[in-house]
Protein backbone atom coordinates (compact mmCIF):
# COMPACT_ATOMS: atom_id res chain seq x y z
CA UNK A 1 0.00 0.00 0.00
CA UNK A 2 2.77 2.46 0.89
CA UNK A 3 4.59 2.08 -2.43
CA UNK A 4 1.45 2.07 -4.60
CA UNK A 5 -0.47 5.02 -3.18
CA UNK A 6 0.76 7.39 -5.87
CA UNK A 7 0.65 4.95 -8.81
CA UNK A 8 -2.33 5.72 -11.09
CA UNK A 9 -5.03 3.08 -11.23
CA UNK A 10 -4.64 2.83 -14.99
CA UNK A 11 -1.02 1.74 -14.58
CA UNK A 12 -1.96 -0.77 -11.88
CA UNK A 13 -4.75 -2.32 -13.95
CA UNK A 14 -2.54 -2.53 -17.04
CA UNK A 15 0.24 -4.16 -15.03
CA UNK A 16 -2.04 -6.78 -13.48
CA UNK A 17 -3.65 -7.63 -16.82
CA UNK A 18 -0.47 -7.64 -18.87
CA UNK A 19 1.93 -9.24 -16.41
CA UNK A 20 0.90 -12.90 -16.80
CA UNK A 21 0.06 -12.49 -20.49
CA UNK A 22 3.41 -10.89 -21.22
CA UNK A 23 5.22 -13.64 -19.32
CA UNK A 24 3.30 -16.31 -21.25
CA UNK A 25 4.01 -14.64 -24.59
CA UNK A 26 7.65 -14.20 -23.67
CA UNK A 27 7.87 -17.88 -22.74
CA UNK A 28 6.48 -18.92 -26.11
CA UNK A 29 8.96 -16.76 -28.00
CA UNK A 30 11.78 -18.02 -25.82
CA UNK A 31 10.83 -21.65 -26.49
CA UNK A 32 10.57 -21.02 -30.21
CA UNK A 33 13.95 -19.28 -30.24
CA UNK A 34 15.49 -22.05 -28.12
CA UNK A 35 14.13 -24.78 -30.41
CA UNK A 36 15.26 -22.96 -33.55
CA UNK A 37 18.72 -22.54 -32.10
CA UNK A 38 18.97 -26.27 -31.37
CA UNK A 39 17.68 -27.15 -34.83
CA UNK A 40 20.05 -24.73 -36.51
CA UNK A 41 22.99 -26.41 -34.76
CA UNK A 42 21.78 -29.84 -35.94
CA UNK A 43 21.26 -28.50 -39.48
CA UNK A 44 24.88 -27.37 -39.58
CA UNK A 45 26.00 -30.73 -38.20
CA UNK A 46 23.92 -32.61 -40.80
CA UNK A 47 25.23 -30.38 -43.61
CA UNK A 48 28.82 -30.98 -42.55
CA UNK A 49 28.30 -34.75 -42.19
CA UNK A 50 26.66 -35.03 -45.59
CA UNK A 51 29.46 -33.05 -47.24
CA UNK A 52 32.14 -35.16 -45.53
CA UNK A 53 30.43 -38.43 -46.47
CA UNK A 54 30.06 -37.24 -50.08
CA UNK A 55 33.74 -36.30 -50.30
CA UNK A 56 34.76 -39.62 -48.76
CA UNK A 57 32.58 -41.62 -51.16
CA UNK A 58 33.91 -39.67 -54.12
CA UNK A 59 37.42 -40.81 -53.19
CA UNK A 60 36.40 -44.52 -53.19
CA UNK A 61 35.54 -46.48 -56.29
CA UNK A 62 34.97 -49.99 -54.96
CA UNK A 63 31.37 -50.74 -53.82
CA UNK A 64 32.59 -52.83 -50.89
CA UNK A 65 34.73 -49.99 -49.60
CA UNK A 66 31.84 -47.56 -49.86
CA UNK A 67 29.50 -49.88 -47.97
CA UNK A 68 31.97 -50.41 -45.14
CA UNK A 69 32.43 -46.63 -44.88
CA UNK A 70 28.64 -46.05 -44.81
CA UNK A 71 28.12 -48.64 -42.08
CA UNK A 72 30.97 -47.27 -39.94
CA UNK A 73 29.84 -43.64 -40.17
CA UNK A 74 26.15 -44.49 -39.64
CA UNK A 75 26.97 -46.59 -36.58
CA UNK A 76 29.09 -43.88 -34.95
CA UNK A 77 26.81 -40.95 -35.81
CA UNK A 78 23.55 -42.91 -35.30
CA UNK A 79 22.34 -41.84 -38.72
CA UNK A 80 20.96 -43.45 -41.86
CA UNK A 81 22.99 -43.04 -45.04
CA UNK A 82 21.68 -43.83 -48.52
CA UNK A 83 23.40 -43.43 -51.87
CA UNK A 84 21.84 -43.07 -55.34
CA UNK A 85 23.38 -43.48 -58.77
CA UNK A 86 23.18 -41.06 -61.66
CA UNK A 87 19.77 -42.50 -62.70
CA UNK A 88 18.31 -41.93 -59.24
CA UNK A 89 18.28 -45.61 -58.27
CA UNK A 90 19.24 -46.49 -54.71
CA UNK A 91 22.64 -48.14 -54.50
CA UNK A 92 23.14 -48.73 -50.78
CA UNK A 93 21.32 -48.17 -47.50
CA UNK A 94 23.07 -48.36 -44.13
CA UNK A 95 19.87 -49.64 -42.50
CA UNK A 96 19.91 -52.60 -44.92
CA UNK A 97 23.62 -53.24 -44.49
CA UNK A 98 23.68 -53.17 -40.67
CA UNK A 99 21.59 -52.58 -37.58
CA UNK A 100 19.63 -49.28 -37.81
CA UNK A 101 21.22 -46.37 -35.95
CA UNK A 102 17.81 -45.11 -34.77
CA UNK A 103 14.18 -46.10 -34.81
CA UNK A 104 11.30 -43.69 -35.38
CA UNK A 105 9.00 -43.76 -32.37
CA UNK A 106 5.28 -44.33 -32.96
CA UNK A 107 2.75 -41.52 -32.40
CA UNK A 108 2.11 -40.50 -28.78
CA UNK A 109 -0.50 -42.84 -27.40
CA UNK A 110 -1.86 -44.01 -24.11
CA UNK A 111 -3.49 -41.73 -21.53
CA UNK A 112 -4.03 -38.00 -21.81
CA UNK A 113 -0.84 -37.06 -19.99
CA UNK A 114 1.28 -38.98 -22.48
CA UNK A 115 -0.44 -37.27 -25.42
CA UNK A 116 -0.33 -33.83 -23.77
CA UNK A 117 3.22 -32.90 -24.94
CA UNK A 118 2.21 -33.48 -28.56
CA UNK A 119 -0.88 -31.30 -28.13
CA UNK A 120 1.22 -28.56 -26.58
CA UNK A 121 3.67 -28.76 -29.50
CA UNK A 122 0.83 -28.19 -31.96
CA UNK A 123 -0.67 -25.37 -29.90
CA UNK A 124 2.71 -23.65 -29.61
CA UNK A 125 3.28 -23.88 -33.37
CA UNK A 126 -0.21 -22.47 -33.99
CA UNK A 127 0.24 -19.57 -31.57
CA UNK A 128 3.60 -18.65 -33.06
CA UNK A 129 2.36 -19.03 -36.63
CA UNK A 130 5.11 -21.51 -37.44
CA UNK A 131 5.40 -22.79 -41.00
CA UNK A 132 3.85 -26.26 -41.38
CA UNK A 133 6.40 -29.06 -41.47
CA UNK A 134 5.60 -32.20 -43.49
CA UNK A 135 5.58 -35.64 -41.96
CA UNK A 136 8.44 -38.04 -42.61
CA UNK A 137 7.38 -41.05 -44.66
CA UNK A 138 9.69 -43.61 -46.26
CA UNK A 139 8.73 -43.90 -49.95
CA UNK A 140 7.41 -47.32 -51.04
CA UNK A 141 9.96 -47.36 -53.86
CA UNK A 142 13.31 -45.83 -53.08
CA UNK A 143 14.54 -43.42 -55.72
CA UNK A 144 16.23 -40.03 -55.72
CA UNK A 145 13.12 -38.43 -57.26
CA UNK A 146 11.20 -39.07 -54.03
CA UNK A 147 13.46 -36.65 -52.12
CA UNK A 148 13.30 -32.97 -52.99
CA UNK A 149 16.55 -32.28 -51.21
CA UNK A 150 18.42 -34.62 -53.56
CA UNK A 151 17.04 -32.84 -56.61
CA UNK A 152 18.00 -29.47 -55.09
CA UNK A 153 21.50 -30.70 -54.18
CA UNK A 154 22.15 -32.07 -57.68
CA UNK A 155 20.82 -28.87 -59.25
CA UNK A 156 22.91 -26.50 -57.15
CA UNK A 157 25.93 -28.67 -56.44
CA UNK A 158 25.61 -27.87 -52.72
CA UNK A 159 24.47 -29.68 -49.62
CA UNK A 160 20.72 -29.18 -48.93
CA UNK A 161 19.08 -29.81 -45.55
CA UNK A 162 15.36 -30.55 -44.98
CA UNK A 163 13.31 -31.11 -41.83
CA UNK A 164 10.27 -33.34 -41.36
CA UNK A 165 8.30 -34.62 -38.39
CA UNK A 166 8.47 -38.19 -37.21
CA UNK A 167 5.21 -39.84 -36.02
CA UNK A 168 5.96 -38.72 -32.45
CA UNK A 169 6.60 -35.11 -33.72
CA UNK A 170 10.32 -35.35 -33.13
CA UNK A 171 12.41 -33.85 -35.97
CA UNK A 172 13.86 -35.91 -38.80
CA UNK A 173 16.72 -34.00 -40.41
CA UNK A 174 17.85 -35.08 -43.86
CA UNK A 175 20.85 -33.69 -45.71
CA UNK A 176 21.58 -34.43 -49.39
CA UNK A 177 24.88 -33.79 -51.14
CA UNK A 178 26.21 -34.60 -54.64
CA UNK A 179 29.05 -37.16 -54.84
CA UNK A 180 31.65 -35.47 -56.96
CA UNK A 181 30.50 -34.68 -60.49
CA UNK A 182 29.22 -38.13 -61.37
CA UNK A 183 25.54 -37.35 -60.84
CA UNK A 184 25.45 -39.62 -57.80
CA UNK A 185 24.04 -38.36 -54.48
CA UNK A 186 24.15 -39.25 -50.80
CA UNK A 187 21.26 -38.76 -48.33
CA UNK A 188 22.06 -38.60 -44.61
CA UNK A 189 19.12 -38.62 -42.15
CA UNK A 190 18.97 -38.38 -38.36
CA UNK A 191 16.28 -38.33 -35.72
CA UNK A 192 17.57 -36.12 -32.83
CA UNK A 193 14.79 -36.79 -30.34
CA UNK A 194 16.85 -35.08 -27.66
CA UNK A 195 15.89 -31.71 -29.20
CA UNK A 196 12.21 -32.39 -28.62
CA UNK A 197 12.90 -33.60 -25.12
CA UNK A 198 15.00 -30.54 -24.27
CA UNK A 199 12.28 -28.20 -25.57
CA UNK A 200 9.61 -30.05 -23.62
CA UNK A 201 11.72 -29.95 -20.46
CA UNK A 202 12.21 -26.21 -20.90
CA UNK A 203 8.48 -25.81 -21.49
CA UNK A 204 7.73 -27.67 -18.28
CA UNK A 205 10.01 -25.34 -16.35
CA UNK A 206 8.41 -22.31 -17.96
CA UNK A 207 4.95 -23.72 -17.28
CA UNK A 208 5.83 -23.86 -13.59
CA UNK A 209 7.05 -20.25 -13.78
CA UNK A 210 3.81 -19.21 -15.50
CA UNK A 211 1.75 -20.94 -12.80
CA UNK A 212 3.66 -19.03 -10.15
CA UNK A 213 3.24 -15.82 -12.16
CA UNK A 214 -0.49 -16.50 -12.52
CA UNK A 215 -0.82 -16.98 -8.79
CA UNK A 216 1.06 -13.73 -8.26
CA UNK A 217 -1.19 -12.03 -10.84
CA UNK A 218 -4.28 -13.23 -8.99
CA UNK A 219 -2.88 -11.89 -5.74
CA UNK A 220 -2.11 -8.58 -7.45
CA UNK A 221 -5.64 -8.47 -8.84
CA UNK A 222 -7.09 -9.09 -5.38
CA UNK A 223 -4.79 -6.44 -3.96
CA UNK A 224 -5.86 -4.04 -6.71
CA UNK A 225 -9.51 -4.77 -6.03
CA UNK A 226 -8.98 -4.15 -2.32
CA UNK A 227 -7.21 -0.85 -2.92
CA UNK A 228 -10.09 0.27 -5.14
CA UNK A 229 -13.19 -1.31 -3.65
CA UNK A 230 -12.52 -0.64 0.05
CA UNK A 231 -12.09 3.13 -0.21
CA UNK A 232 -14.98 3.34 -2.68
CA UNK A 233 -17.21 1.53 -0.18
CA UNK A 234 -16.14 3.97 2.53
CA UNK A 235 -16.89 6.91 0.25
CA UNK A 236 -20.26 5.43 -0.74
CA UNK A 237 -21.20 4.85 2.90
CA UNK A 238 -20.24 8.41 3.84
CA UNK A 239 -22.13 9.82 0.85
CA UNK A 240 -25.19 7.77 1.81
CA UNK A 241 -25.09 9.13 5.36
CA UNK A 242 -24.77 12.65 4.00
CA UNK A 243 -27.73 12.04 1.67
CA UNK A 244 -29.91 10.70 4.48
CA UNK A 245 -28.91 13.62 6.67
CA UNK A 246 -28.91 11.48 9.79
CA UNK A 247 -25.42 12.51 10.82
CA UNK A 248 -24.83 16.23 10.51
CA UNK A 249 -21.10 15.95 11.11
CA UNK A 250 -20.36 13.02 8.80
CA UNK A 251 -16.67 13.07 7.92
CA UNK A 252 -16.03 12.08 4.31
CA UNK A 253 -12.55 10.46 4.18
CA UNK A 254 -10.12 12.61 2.17
CA UNK A 255 -7.39 9.92 1.93
CA UNK A 256 -4.54 12.46 1.84
CA UNK A 257 -1.96 9.68 1.69
CA UNK A 258 -3.21 8.52 -1.72
CA UNK A 259 -2.01 10.36 -4.79
CA UNK A 260 -3.96 8.27 -7.31
CA UNK A 261 -7.43 8.69 -8.80
CA UNK A 262 -9.11 7.26 -5.68
CA UNK A 263 -7.43 9.94 -3.56
CA UNK A 264 -8.52 12.62 -6.04
CA UNK A 265 -12.07 11.27 -5.94
CA UNK A 266 -12.11 11.18 -2.13
CA UNK A 267 -10.94 14.78 -1.86
CA UNK A 268 -13.38 15.89 -4.56
CA UNK A 269 -16.29 14.17 -2.74
CA UNK A 270 -15.17 15.69 0.57
CA UNK A 271 -14.96 19.17 -0.97
CA UNK A 272 -18.31 18.65 -2.67
CA UNK A 273 -19.86 17.61 0.65
CA UNK A 274 -18.44 20.69 2.39
CA UNK A 275 -19.75 22.89 -0.43
CA UNK A 276 -23.15 21.19 -0.21
CA UNK A 277 -23.29 21.76 3.54
CA UNK A 278 -22.35 25.38 3.07
CA UNK A 279 -25.03 25.74 0.41
CA UNK A 280 -27.62 24.10 2.66
CA UNK A 281 -26.59 26.34 5.55
CA UNK A 282 -26.77 29.35 3.24
CA UNK A 283 -30.25 28.37 2.04
CA UNK A 284 -31.46 27.86 5.61
CA UNK A 285 -29.94 31.16 6.68
CA UNK A 286 -31.37 32.85 3.60
CA UNK A 287 -34.82 31.49 4.34
CA UNK A 288 -34.58 32.73 7.94
CA UNK A 289 -33.40 36.15 6.76
CA UNK A 290 -36.23 36.37 4.21
CA UNK A 291 -38.79 35.45 6.85
CA UNK A 292 -37.33 38.06 9.22
CA UNK A 293 -37.20 40.82 6.58
CA UNK A 294 -40.74 40.13 5.38
CA UNK A 295 -42.07 39.90 8.90
CA UNK A 296 -41.19 43.53 9.73
CA UNK A 297 -43.16 45.25 6.92
CA UNK A 298 -45.99 42.75 7.34
CA UNK A 299 -46.20 43.52 11.05
CA UNK A 300 -46.13 47.25 10.31
CA UNK A 301 -48.82 46.84 7.65
CA UNK A 302 -50.98 44.74 9.95
CA UNK A 303 -50.69 47.29 12.76
CA UNK A 304 -51.60 50.14 10.38
CA UNK A 305 -54.58 48.24 8.97
CA UNK A 306 -55.88 47.39 12.46
CA UNK A 307 -55.50 51.05 13.48
CA UNK A 308 -57.20 52.19 10.28
CA UNK A 309 -60.46 50.57 11.34
CA UNK A 310 -60.56 52.57 14.57
CA UNK A 311 -59.27 55.94 13.33
CA UNK A 312 -61.78 58.50 12.04
CA UNK A 313 -59.43 61.49 11.66
CA UNK A 314 -58.89 61.93 7.88
CA UNK A 315 -55.31 63.21 8.30
CA UNK A 316 -54.32 60.30 10.54
CA UNK A 317 -56.02 57.84 8.18
CA UNK A 318 -53.98 59.30 5.33
CA UNK A 319 -50.78 58.76 7.28
CA UNK A 320 -51.76 55.17 7.98
CA UNK A 321 -52.50 54.60 4.28
CA UNK A 322 -49.06 56.03 3.42
CA UNK A 323 -47.46 53.58 5.86
CA UNK A 324 -49.35 50.69 4.26
CA UNK A 325 -48.33 51.83 0.76
CA UNK A 326 -44.67 52.15 1.85
CA UNK A 327 -44.74 48.65 3.36
CA UNK A 328 -46.27 47.25 0.18
CA UNK A 329 -43.49 48.85 -1.90
CA UNK A 330 -40.90 47.53 0.53
CA UNK A 331 -42.29 44.00 0.30
CA UNK A 332 -42.41 44.24 -3.48
CA UNK A 333 -38.79 45.41 -3.59
CA UNK A 334 -37.73 42.63 -1.24
CA UNK A 335 -39.51 39.93 -3.22
CA UNK A 336 -38.07 41.21 -6.50
CA UNK A 337 -34.48 41.32 -5.26
CA UNK A 338 -34.82 38.02 -3.41
CA UNK A 339 -36.03 36.47 -6.66
CA UNK A 340 -33.13 38.05 -8.55
CA UNK A 341 -30.57 36.82 -6.03
CA UNK A 342 -31.90 33.26 -6.12
CA UNK A 343 -31.81 33.17 -9.94
CA UNK A 344 -28.36 34.64 -10.53
CA UNK A 345 -26.36 31.38 -10.29
CA UNK A 346 -28.77 29.51 -12.55
CA UNK A 347 -28.89 32.33 -15.10
CA UNK A 348 -25.12 32.69 -15.28
CA UNK A 349 -24.63 28.90 -15.57
CA UNK A 350 -26.85 28.93 -18.67
CA UNK A 351 -25.36 32.09 -20.17
CA UNK A 352 -22.62 31.85 -22.79
CA UNK A 353 -19.88 34.32 -21.87
CA UNK A 354 -18.74 36.80 -24.51
CA UNK A 355 -15.99 39.40 -24.77
CA UNK A 356 -17.03 42.54 -22.87
CA UNK A 357 -15.22 45.91 -22.95
CA UNK A 358 -15.62 46.94 -19.30
CA UNK A 359 -14.52 50.52 -20.02
CA UNK A 360 -17.11 51.02 -22.76
CA UNK A 361 -19.77 49.45 -20.54
CA UNK A 362 -18.91 51.74 -17.63
CA UNK A 363 -18.88 54.77 -19.96
CA UNK A 364 -22.47 54.07 -21.03
CA UNK A 365 -23.66 53.63 -17.44
CA UNK A 366 -21.92 56.82 -16.26
CA UNK A 367 -23.29 58.80 -19.22
CA UNK A 368 -26.81 57.63 -18.42
CA UNK A 369 -26.52 58.76 -14.78
CA UNK A 370 -24.46 61.94 -15.14
CA UNK A 371 -26.32 65.14 -14.21
CA UNK A 372 -26.40 68.06 -16.62
CA UNK A 373 -23.33 70.27 -16.44
CA UNK A 374 -25.56 73.18 -15.28
CA UNK A 375 -26.17 71.31 -12.03
CA UNK A 376 -22.75 69.83 -11.39
CA UNK A 377 -20.05 69.17 -13.89
CA UNK A 378 -18.15 66.92 -11.52
CA UNK A 379 -21.07 64.98 -10.03
CA UNK A 380 -20.19 61.61 -11.66
CA UNK A 381 -17.10 60.95 -13.73
CA UNK A 382 -14.99 58.03 -15.03
CA UNK A 383 -11.27 57.89 -15.75
CA UNK A 384 -8.85 55.22 -16.97
CA UNK A 385 -5.92 54.95 -14.57
CA UNK A 386 -3.85 52.77 -16.94
CA UNK A 387 -3.80 52.10 -20.69
CA UNK A 388 -6.25 49.48 -22.01
CA UNK A 389 -7.50 47.23 -23.32
CA UNK A 390 -10.12 46.46 -20.66
CA UNK A 391 -11.76 43.43 -22.28
CA UNK A 392 -13.04 40.64 -20.01
CA UNK A 393 -14.97 37.44 -20.55
CA UNK A 394 -18.46 37.44 -19.09
CA UNK A 395 -22.16 38.24 -19.26
CA UNK A 396 -22.53 41.89 -20.24
CA UNK A 397 -25.96 42.23 -18.63
CA UNK A 398 -24.83 40.88 -15.28
CA UNK A 399 -21.62 42.97 -15.27
CA UNK A 400 -23.73 46.01 -16.07
CA UNK A 401 -25.88 45.24 -13.05
CA UNK A 402 -22.80 45.10 -10.79
CA UNK A 403 -21.57 48.50 -11.98
CA UNK A 404 -25.05 50.01 -11.66
CA UNK A 405 -25.41 48.66 -8.12
CA UNK A 406 -22.03 50.09 -7.11
CA UNK A 407 -22.77 53.51 -8.63
CA UNK A 408 -26.30 53.66 -7.18
CA UNK A 409 -24.94 52.63 -3.79
CA UNK A 410 -22.29 55.38 -3.98
CA UNK A 411 -24.85 57.99 -5.07
CA UNK A 412 -27.15 57.06 -2.19
CA UNK A 413 -24.39 57.84 0.29
CA UNK A 414 -23.31 61.10 -1.37
CA UNK A 415 -24.72 64.33 0.02
CA UNK A 416 -25.61 67.28 -2.15
CA UNK A 417 -23.27 67.54 -5.10
CA UNK A 418 -20.49 65.44 -3.58
CA UNK A 419 -18.76 63.79 -6.57
CA UNK A 420 -18.66 60.04 -7.25
CA UNK A 421 -15.67 58.84 -9.25
CA UNK A 422 -15.27 55.67 -11.29
CA UNK A 423 -11.79 54.53 -12.29
CA UNK A 424 -10.74 51.57 -14.39
CA UNK A 425 -7.27 50.11 -14.96
CA UNK A 426 -5.18 47.00 -15.61
CA UNK A 427 -3.34 45.18 -12.82
CA UNK A 428 -1.44 42.28 -14.30
CA UNK A 429 -3.99 39.74 -15.45
CA UNK A 430 -6.91 41.64 -13.93
CA UNK A 431 -9.17 44.49 -15.01
CA UNK A 432 -10.01 46.60 -11.93
CA UNK A 433 -12.99 48.95 -11.70
CA UNK A 434 -13.27 51.10 -8.57
CA UNK A 435 -16.21 53.28 -7.46
CA UNK A 436 -15.44 55.90 -4.78
CA UNK A 437 -17.82 58.27 -2.97
CA UNK A 438 -17.46 61.03 -0.42
CA UNK A 439 -20.03 59.74 2.02
CA UNK A 440 -19.52 58.79 5.65
CA UNK A 441 -17.43 55.74 4.67
CA UNK A 442 -17.53 52.22 6.04
CA UNK A 443 -15.84 51.22 9.30
CA UNK A 444 -13.11 48.64 8.74
CA UNK A 445 -14.90 46.01 10.80
CA UNK A 446 -17.87 46.26 8.40
CA UNK A 447 -15.92 45.87 5.13
CA UNK A 448 -17.11 42.27 4.78
CA UNK A 449 -20.40 42.57 6.62
CA UNK A 450 -21.86 45.00 4.03
CA UNK A 451 -21.94 42.10 1.55
CA UNK A 452 -24.16 39.98 3.79
CA UNK A 453 -27.75 39.56 2.70
CA UNK A 454 -30.23 42.08 4.11
CA UNK A 455 -27.50 44.03 5.86
CA UNK A 456 -27.66 47.74 5.12
CA UNK A 457 -25.61 50.58 6.52
CA UNK A 458 -28.26 53.23 5.74
CA UNK A 459 -27.43 56.93 5.37
CA UNK A 460 -29.44 59.18 7.62
CA UNK A 461 -31.17 61.03 4.80
CA UNK A 462 -32.64 57.83 3.28
CA UNK A 463 -36.17 56.77 4.12
CA UNK A 464 -36.47 53.60 6.18
CA UNK A 465 -37.02 50.55 3.97
CA UNK A 466 -35.72 52.17 0.81
CA UNK A 467 -32.79 49.71 0.61
CA UNK A 468 -33.30 45.94 0.84
CA UNK A 469 -29.70 45.16 1.76
CA UNK A 470 -29.36 42.78 -1.20
CA UNK A 471 -27.69 45.00 -3.80
CA UNK A 472 -24.10 44.41 -2.70
CA UNK A 473 -24.79 40.71 -2.05
CA UNK A 474 -26.07 40.37 -5.62
CA UNK A 475 -23.07 42.27 -6.97
CA UNK A 476 -20.57 40.02 -5.16
CA UNK A 477 -22.40 36.88 -6.30
CA UNK A 478 -22.10 38.03 -9.93
CA UNK A 479 -18.42 38.93 -9.47
CA UNK A 480 -17.67 35.51 -8.00
CA UNK A 481 -19.51 33.80 -10.87
CA UNK A 482 -17.12 35.62 -13.25
CA UNK A 483 -14.08 34.30 -11.33
CA UNK A 484 -13.61 37.78 -9.94
CA UNK A 485 -13.79 39.58 -6.60
CA UNK A 486 -15.66 42.54 -5.10
CA UNK A 487 -14.16 44.21 -2.05
CA UNK A 488 -15.05 47.22 0.10
CA UNK A 489 -12.58 49.66 1.62
CA UNK A 490 -11.71 53.27 2.25
CA UNK A 491 -10.69 55.94 -0.25
CA UNK A 492 -7.05 55.87 -1.29
CA UNK A 493 -6.59 59.64 -0.72
CA UNK A 494 -7.43 59.32 2.99
CA UNK A 495 -10.55 61.48 2.78
CA UNK A 496 -13.94 60.36 4.09
CA UNK A 497 -15.82 57.99 1.83
CA UNK A 498 -16.06 54.40 0.71
CA UNK A 499 -14.40 52.63 -2.19
CA UNK A 500 -15.65 49.43 -3.84
CA UNK A 501 -13.27 47.54 -6.13
CA UNK A 502 -14.42 45.00 -8.77
CA UNK A 503 -11.71 42.73 -10.22
CA UNK A 504 -12.37 40.49 -13.24
CA UNK A 505 -9.79 38.38 -15.16
CA UNK A 506 -8.63 40.18 -18.29
CA UNK A 507 -8.36 38.56 -21.71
Amino acid sequence: MFWTRSIPLTARILFVNIFALALFAGSLFYLDSYRNQLLEERFETARSEAAIVADALAALSEPEQRERLLVEIARKQRTRIRTYDERGRIVSDSFALAEPGYTLAPPDSGNFFKRLPGYLDRVTDWLLGAQPIPAYVDPPRESASQWNEISAALATGRTVVFQRYAPDRSPVITAAAPIGFSGEAVLVSANPRDITQQVRDARGTLALIIIVALAASIQLALFLARTIVTPLKDLAAAASRVRLGRERDVVVPRLPERGDEIGQLARAVSDMTDALRQRIDAVESFAADVAHELKNPLASMRSAMESLERVTDPELRGQLLQIIAADVRRIDRLVTEISDLSRIDAEISRTEFTDVDLKALADRIVAARRRPESESGNWLDIVASTPGPFVVRGDEGQLERVIENLIDNALSFSTGHAPVSVSIGRQGKWVQLAVSDRGPGIPEELHEKVFERFYTHRPEQDDFGRHSGLGLAIARTIATAHDGTLMAGSRLDGEAGARFVLKVPAL
